[in-house]
This record gives C-alpha cells, sequence and structure tokens, in this order.
C-alpha cells in the first residue's frame, strides 16, 4: 500500500550519498554537530542563510540547497516553528519533505532524526503520508514526462536500536492510513458495499481476524429496519462487516464506522453542487478498516471488534421517504424527517448490534454532519459521548496521534431537538446544534455501554491542498484509533 521501503543507519550526515538530505529544524535550534560538520563540507552554506534570515525556521518554511562533490546531492531545511507538539510537527515537516521528494523527483529521501522519544515513528508516518498518491484511475503520463517517485527512506539516528522498532510501528500505522485514504479516494461506482466487504475479508485473512458480512437478508432476520430503510433505494447490497481481532483478555473495544458508499440525499436530494465529494461518505468506514490493517501488523496484545455499516443512498421509486417511520435494531420506532439524514439511520443499527459483543467501549466515526463542519471547521473532530472519561481517554489518543478533537455537550436539554410527534424519536433535530441533535440521536442507542462519538465531517477528507497533504482523503481517525487501542495495552 505505502511505497516507501524504510531502514535506519547512524554516520556522518557529509557523507550520506542520497538525492535529497532533510533537516527539520525549529525555532530556537541550535545546529549540532553533524549539521555543523555537513555546514563546514558545504563552504558554510547552511550557516549562511541562516545568519542572513533567508531561512527563519517557520512553520512549513522550506529551503532547498545543492550538495557538494560528495555526500547528499540535496540537502531542504524544514522549519517547523515554536514546537509545542513535537510528534504533529514533526510529522508536519516530513509530509512536507516527502511532498518536495515526489515533486522533484527524488527516490530516496535521508531524514535526519535527533533520536528523541517517540520522533522515529512520527517521521516514518509523516514521510509515508507525504509520498502517497492515489493513481488508479489515472492514465500514466508519458515516459519522458514522469518523474520517479520516492520508494526508499533511510532514518539517520544516533540509536539504531530503538529507532528500527519505531520504524516498524511507524509503517504498520502509516499502511492503515494509507488504506483508509486509498478506499476513500476510490470512486462509489468502485468503492461499493460489496468491495469494502471483500477488503474486510482480506485483513480478516492476513492478520488472523475473525470476519463475518451480512448481507441484506441476514440484516432483514436481525431486524434492522433503520439500515435496511436507507438502503431500499438501491439495488446494490448492502453490508454489515465485523472484524475481530482477539490477542487480549476481557472485553473488547469496539470500532465502528459509517460507511455510505455514495450519499445523493436520496429523496431529499442534495444540491448538484459538489455532490461528487459524497464518495467520502464513508470515510468513517475507511478509518475502521485502516485501524484494523494497522492494528493487525502491530499484533496489539488486546481484543478489539470493527464493525462497518456500509450502503448507498440514492432516490427511487423503493427508496424510503420524509414521514416514513422505521423501526430499529434496537426496537425504538423512529420518523423520518429528512433522508439526507441517513448516516445516523445506519449507525444506530450497527450500535445496537454492538451489544452481543459485551464491549468495554465504543468508539463511533463517520462524516455525518456539516454543522460539525461549521463549528468546528476542518482542524478539529466533534467528539461526543455518555462517559466522561472515556471522552477525555479518547481525546487524549487524538493528540498523540495528532488528530485534534474538540468536545460538544451532550446535555439531556439537546434531547428534546429529536422528539417526535408519531414515534420514539425523529432522525433530524433541524438546523440549530445539528451536530449535537445528530449525536444525541446515536446515544439513545449506547445506553448499555460506554461510548464516544467522532464526528469527522470535517476533517476526513478537504476539499483544498493543506501544504502538508493535498486534497482529498486525510487518513483521520486511523490513528485517533489505533493510539486509543495502544493506550489500553501499554
Amino acid at each position: 500500500m505505502s511505497s516507501l521501503r524504510f531502514s535506519v543507519r547512524s554516520g556522518q550526515l557529509r557523507s550520506v550519498d542520497v538525492p535529497l538530505l532533510v533537516l527539520p529544524l525549529a525555532k530556537g535550534t541550535k545546529l549540532d554537530d553533524g549539521i555543523t560538520a555537513l555546514d563546514d563540507a558545504l563552504g558554510g552554506a547552511l550557516s549562511r542563510v541562516i545568519d542572513r534570515r533567508d531561512f527563519r525556521f517557520a512553520r512549513d518554511e522550506t529551503m532547498h540547497l545543492v550538495g557538494g562533490t560528495k555526500g547528499p546531492q540535496r540537502i531542504l531545511l524544514v522549519g517547523m516553528g515554536t514546537v509545542t507538539e513535537p510528534a504533529g510537527a514533526l510529522r508536519r515537516a516530513a509530509m512536507i519533505a516527502a511532498r518536495f521528494a515526489r515533486r522533484t523527483g527524488a527516490r530516496e529521501i535521508a531524514w535526519y532524526q535527533d533520536g528523541s522519544a517517540g520522533s522515529v515513528e512520527s517521521a516514518v508516518i509523516g514521510l509515508s503520508m507525504g509520498v502517497w498518491e492515489y493513481t488508479e484511475t489515472k492514465t500514466p503520463p508519458p515516459d519522458d514526462e514522469r518523474r520517479p517517485a520516492p520508494d526508499e527512506a533511510v532514518v539517520l539516528v544516533r540509536d539504531e536500536k530503538r529507532a528500527k522498532g519505531e520504524v516498524e510501528t511507524g509503517v504498520a500505522i502509516a499502511e492503515g492510513m494509507a488504506l483508509a485514504r486509498r478506499l476513500a479516494m476510490m470512486p462509489g461506482n468502485l468503492c461499493t458495499p460489496d468491495y469494502l466487504a471483500d477488503v474486510g475479508r482480506e485483513i480478516g485473512k492476513r492478520h488472523g481476524m475473525k470476519a463475518t458480512v451480512l448481507g441484506r437478508k441476514e440484516m432483514e432476520d436481525e431486524g434492522m429496519g433503520s439500515f435496511l430503510g436507507v438502503a431500499q433505494g438501491t439495488p446494490q447490497d448492502p453490508k454489515l462487516i465485523a472484524l475481530e481481532h482477539r490477542r487480549g483478555s476481557g472485553r473488547p473495544v469496539v470500532l465502528v464506522g459509517k460507511g455510505l458508499c455514495f450519499d445523493s440525499g436520496g429523496i431529499s436530494i442534495k444540491p448538484a453542487q459538489s455532490m461528487e465529494l459524497m464518495k467520502f461518505d464513508m470515510c468513517g468506514a475507511a478509518a475502521v478498516l485502516g485501524a484494523m490493517e494497522a492494528i493487525g501488523r502491530l499484533d496489539l496484545k488486546a481484543n478489539v471488534v470493527g464493525l462497518v455499516g456500509s450502503t448507498t443512498n440514492m432516490p427511487s421509486g423503493t427508496a424510503f421517504k420524509p414521514g416514513d417511520v422505521l423501526k430499529s435494531h434496537l426496537g425504538k420506532y423512529i420518523e423520518i424527517v429528512n433522508t439526507d439524514a441517513e448516516g445516523r439511520l445506519v449507525l444506530c443499527d450497527v450500535l445496537s448490534w454492538a451489544r452481543r459483543y459485551e464491549p468495554a467501549a465504543v468508539l463511533d466515526a463517520a462524516t455525518l454532519t456539516g454543522a460539525c463542519v461549521i463549528a468546528l471547521g476542518h482542524t478539529a473532530s466533534g467528539v461526543f459521548g455518555n462517559d466522561e472519561a472515556l471522552v477525555q481517554e479518547v481525546l487524549g489518543a487524538g493528540k498523540r496521534a495528532s488528530e485534534p478533537g474538540w468536545q460538544l455537550p451532550t446535555w439531556e436539554d439537546y434531547k428534546e431537538l429529536n422528539k417526535s410527534d408519531v414515534a420514539d424519536i425523529k432522525n433530524s433535530g433541524g438546523r440549530a446544534a445539528g451536530a449535537i441533535a445528530a449525536a444525541m440521536f446515536l446515544k439513545e442507542f449506547t445506553e448499555s455501554y460506554p461510548w464516544v462519538h467522532l464526528d469527522i465531517a470535517g476533517t476526513a477528507y478537504s476539499e483544498t491542498d493543506l501544504v502538508a497533504l493535498p486534497k482529498g482523503p486525510t487518513g483521520v481517525p486511523v490513528g485517533t484509533f489505533v493510539e486509543f487501542v495502544r493506550g489500553r495495552v501499554s
């Protein structure tokens, strides 16, 4: 999935014979002996650009220098600004460096690392994310117009033994993110519920996980009327995908992802402008599959179950419509007031079905509401829950993974937003507090276990270039899921 092969090496920077050497530098950095020796070999070129303030160590700032007759052919200085979160700063700098390498055709990258704890893993993830590109549905350019893509990266450190372990964990997490980004980027006619089910089976086979897939008939037998209500407008078979990683003891952590492979809005159809982006409505599902891939590669000694509810939301003569009432798996009746509020209808049945695992905690991720984008923009995911300690645990995992979240309230007062005149609950609370109303809807189906909901509508993909990442899927919240599980086994 990832295109980079990693190795670890110690040695003098001035003698590393690579196309591109990357030096990540934070504000206040003093050049160490290795960089000073390289500077001497370059005739003082590094110190001159710093002394003249041509390079000021600002975040995302780059300076490209040509190397000498020996050693690195080119040197890239990447600024990190004033660093408050070292892991995130290193990851971002590595992504920028890798994107530069791809643009300039550098096949091998040497990344200079000071060896601080956790930093090698962050750099590996960042380099892998930066070189990633989706090309499966593009015709390759002519040979004379192609630049070679980076395929090797060497991490230059003082302590090779510790760094090798961090490289392995970084690669595992990066592979999970690459899978999630690939699935999200695929067009909806290729990434179907059937395709996601096949990916789930492949992950299970690769890592010794039990894989279970339910189709329309099996879900009818289970009484999943809410999920099936969304699916009744499409001839594609909906899928409930379950992956079980059993390597620990005790009750499992359950990860749940919304997998709407395309969301037209149904009868409450969306505007035509930017509707093509609704292929990204399965980013929660992609994150669960990516996290299970990473967890399998890491062989974490934990019990983890990944659940994906996947279908498409289409208008047709058989589609559900406003005014309908659906009976959920939990037995609650749901009034439909907006068929474009469909993700919560899929998730509520999957969250109810998750009870069979007697979970220690359930985390769900969904591109659920545009209201969350209005509230938090594209920097932080909305975080909601029914257990304050679990919410704080998830926020901590997101911070460690450089995937920040922000807690929003689930006070009982908001429950009134979803009150129905004809059913137990309605599926949309209106425009006011839209992200909270959606979370409050899900909360009604999670009373038997601790639960946290991540609204990733603003963070799972971007419509613009983010400097460190191109427009498209980001891989959020694969890192949060993995860090949460790692936190429970450490």
